[in-house]
């Protein structure tokens, strides 16, 4: 893993890089961390948002690609549209995160060059897709079982399963993450046993060899 290291008083900071399949906890594990331990969370979700606002050069070029009909009645992007496009087309959903994600990579780095604390958890649900593990020291994979994930993912979002699954096949399989893993988190029982796990996780050293 190549690891790019910040610097908090002279020292080198801790960033976790928070990661998992859709569905399976990393939410739960980042509110957990910002807390009971009081960590800056930096989420690539929030500047994804970001990146495609009215008025934004990516909002502009998907406006293009796919014609005015995927923007609201008040300009805004119509998510719902654009994930049963880009989760059932491989080549589109490449050619969104081009579009997206070297702004969220910008803004990661910008912000945690901003923080002088020891420990930064940057929330990244396509760590590995989208190659931005050199930005941490640590990757924690949050995973659960195959069922757990489409039950949760069917419930949170309204799907219906063969929408839960497209979502689902459009990342990396969850085992793939967890051999990348530094720590795996198992989200498949209750909020005391993820805690624990939390806990051990942080106690942890962040040094990787």
């Amino acid at each position: 893993m190549s690891v790019l290291f910040g610097e908090a008083n002279g020292m080198a900071q801790r960033i976790i890089g928070l990661t998992g399949g859709i569905a399976t906890g990393k939410s739960s594990v980042a509110a957990y961390l910002e807390n009971r331990y009081k960590l800056p969370i930096l989420d690539s979700d929030v500047y994804a948002r970001d990146a495609v606002q009215p008025g934004t050069v990516a909002l502009a070029n998907i406006a293009q690609r796919y014609g005015a009909e995927i923007l609201l009645a008040d300009g805004n992007l119509d998510r719902q549209q654009l994930g049963n496009i880009v989760f059932s087309h491989q080549a589109e959903r490449a050619w969104l995160e081009e579009q997206i994600h070297p702004y969220v990579r910008e803004r990661m780095l910008l912000a945690q060059n901003q923080l002088t604390v020891p420990t930064i958890v940057m929330v990244v649900p396509l760590l590995f897709e989208v190659k931005m593990t050199d930005l941490v020291t640590e990757i924690w994979v949050v995973v659960c079982s195959d069922e757990q994930q489409h039950q949760r993912l069917m419930k949170r979002n309204s799907l219906s399963r063969p929408q839960a699954e497209a979502r689902i096949n459009s990342q990396m399989p969850l085992s793939e993450k967890a051999r990348q893993a530094t720590i795996v988190i198992c989200n498949d029982s209750d909020l005391d046993h993820l805690y624990t796990q939390i806990d051990q996780a942080m106690s942890r050293s962040s040094h990787i060899s």
